[in-house]
């Protein structure tokens, strides 16, 4: 069990659903007028697009969502997987 949980745990990937566009970022940061908000927008409008900061974030949670995946954890969710 503990060789498929590691597997698991280091095969796992993160993906976001939806269509997110430059036009639908600015709707959501519309009235955030911080720092970080206008730098974002700012890259995302020179660029184009949001691929490549969706790739980069989902990236970096991957190392945190590994992590939090605890042997506990994943062996429990394959209990309940064998249960339903």
């Amino acid at each position: 069990m503990q060789q498929l949980i590691d597997y698991l745990r280091q095969h796992l990937m993160i993906d976001f659903q939806g269509d997110l566009t430059v036009g639908r970022v600015r709707e959501l940061l519309a009235g955030d007028d911080s720092r970080d908000a206008k730098a974002l927008m700012a890259k995302l409008v020179a660029e184009n697009r949001v691929e490549d900061m969706m790739l980069v974030l989902a990236d970096c949670l991957l190392e945190h969502v590994q992590r939090s995946l605890t042997d506990d954890v994943v062996r429990e969710q394959i209990r309940m997987y064998v249960e339903s």
